[in-house]
């Protein structure tokens, strides 16, 4: 595991670009987008509740980077592997998407606030972090205490926000840099997030048909920006980025009842 340290690097946004984020002195320096007010605002209500583990806005600088304070704890690539890929990592990442969860549905303003980076998703049960990846937690000791980047956070129903992130965490993914085990294995690590989020079994039977649903979206969205003349997009679009998910949606749609099932089953992994 790599140390997440304040240092004066930096390094490319995980999500949607290559959107610069500086690390100094126990500060992050981010670009902000017109998403950036509703993010803030929500950063602030989970201040207000104590809720740890997550950013805090300190301001903005005179040429319009928002100052967020460093979530501790270590990170990975996002590429699932020793420690990051145990069963406790793993349970412990589904019970603080949980937390936040149940935190952000007792928000009174969930509903009033627009201009989020992604559209809002009927019906609005939480607020959904949008990108909940393991390149976007911090870890310690096997555990999940933090999580940040929430540029793609937006209003939503548990099970949207809960399909991107079984997808990334079981990893349900193709790409040699990304996939892990074998398809049991697969379903295995997603039955087991399901059951330490408390997931009820009417929503795991659907979770496959929001995986594709959302993946779909995605793609559709990146398409979208880039011929919108989103350069960051465009140079997605251009390296075949799309491609992934496209073959992604495919190998769920191929192994739906099969993955369907194995969620559905009460056995632990």
């Amino acid at each position: 595991m790599t140390p997440l340290k304040p240092t004066d690097e930096q390094l490319p946004n995980k999500h949607g670009g290559n959107n610069k984020v500086i690390l100094q002195h126990s500060r992050v320096y981010r670009e902000t987008g017109s998403w950036t007010p509703a993010v803030h605002q929500f950063l602030a209500y989970l201040a207000e509740q104590q809720f740890t583990g997550v950013p805090e806005c300190l301001g903005m600088t005179p040429d319009g980077r928002e100052i967020l304070t460093l979530v501790a704890g270590e990170i990975c690539d996002g590429h699932l592997a020793g420690p990051f890929a145990s069963c406790d990592t793993l349970r412990s990442a589904a019970k603080f998407l949980r937390q936040i969860h149940d935190c952000s549905a007792n928000w009174p303003e969930k509903e009033s606030h627009t201009g989020w980076m992604l559209p809002v998703r009927e019906p609005v049960e939480v607020i959904c972090h949008g990108d909940y990846a393991p390149y976007n937690v911090a870890f310690e000791d096997e555990q999940v205490v933090g999580l940040f980047d929430f540029d793609t956070a937006h209003p939503g129903p548990r099970i949207w926000d809960l399909a991107y992130a079984i997808y990334c965490w079981a990893p349900f993914k193709t790409h040699p840099d990304d996939a892990i085990g074998t398809l049991n294995e697969q379903i295995s690590r997603a039955r087991l997030f399901c059951q330490a989020y408390g997931l009820a079994h009417q929503q795991r039977i659907t979770l496959v048909d929001n995986m594709i649903e959302r993946l779909t979206v995605l793609v559709n969205f990146m398409q979208v920006q880039a011929e919108q003349g989103n350069l960051d997009f465009q140079q997605h679009i251009a390296a075949g980025h799309h491609l992934a998910y496209l073959e992604d949606i495919d190998y769920l749609t191929s192994n739906q009842s099969q993955i369907t099932q194995g969620l559905g089953n009460a056995r632990t992994g």
